[in-house]
């Protein structure tokens, strides 16, 4: 299998606070992985280091084979890694399409010219629409965000991550704040990404994991617990103990 992502002996600390403790893990092309642990465990802080928004004290990330640590989090978008937040970030008056047109037109280094509008492109409000149909939100294109409902706009940030054409796919928490009767909009969405794309969720939602993750990476105190198969992990007695609770 190919290795999409791996991260080596990553370490992070915030003066006497050892919030991540020699993490080695690896995501591999088409992985379903989900990151569970308790409040605490350093999931966040884990997700933050990959990405780029934290530099580690130690270790190292990779990304298909490419030593990532010190790229800025824009490099490491073009390298094919893409993210959402547990919180929206979206452009609450932007028009949905809008928002995704710019995400194709960063994709696409076409933001250096200034002199050339997006609606210069075409084929990029094409590539928009497109997405949008795929992700059940064609009709909402025209709208602004904040006129979506709280599932909708989850929705479109997952769109926006894969307008970036990622290989790897984190989403922090997407079930977060969404209510149940939108809940399966979501699920049919994540069952609906690319098989090829290593994607890792982060995710306090258990049915939502054990539904989704063919393999399920638990922290605890910083460090990495257990990664195995669902029915491994929720048979693991030293899990059941620091997250399951029994």
């Amino acid at each position: 299998m190919t290795t999409m992502l791996s991260t080596q002996g990553l370490d992070k600390r915030f003066g006497g606070l050892h919030v991540t403790r020699a993490v080695t893990l690896q995501l591999h092309a088409g992985d379903r992985a989900a990151l569970i642990g308790p409040n605490g465990a350093g999931k966040t802080t884990l997700v933050n280091l990959i990405s780029g928004v934290l530099a580690p004290s130690t270790g190292s990330v990779w990304l298909a084979g490419e030593d990532v640590t010190r790229r800025l989090q824009s490099q490491r978008v073009r390298a094919g890694l893409a993210r959402t937040f547990q919180i929206t970030t979206l452009a609450p008056r932007l028009a949905v399409q809008r928002q995704i047109e710019l995400a194709l037109f960063e994709r696409e280094g076409l933001t250096g010219r200034a002199w050339r509008s997006i609606d210069a492109y075409p084929s990029l409000a094409e590539e928009a629409r497109g997405l949008l149909r795929a992700f059940g939100l064609g009709e909402h294109a025209g709208l602004a965000t904040e006129r979506l409902s709280y599932g909708e706009q989850r929705l479109v940030e997952m769109v926006l991550a894969m307008a970036l054409r990622p290989r790897v796919l984190l989403l922090d928490e997407p079930m977060a704040g969404v209510p149940q009767e939108e809940g399966a909009r979501l699920l049919a969405a994540l069952d609906s990404l690319p098989q090829e794309l290593a994607v890792l969720i982060i995710e306090h939602d258990m049915d939502l994991v054990f539904r989704f993750a063919r393999r399920i990476i638990v922290m605890a105190d910083g460090a990495v617990l257990a990664d195995g198969l669902p029915e491994v992990i929720r048979n693991d007695p030293a899990v059941r103990t620091a997250y399951l609770g029994h």
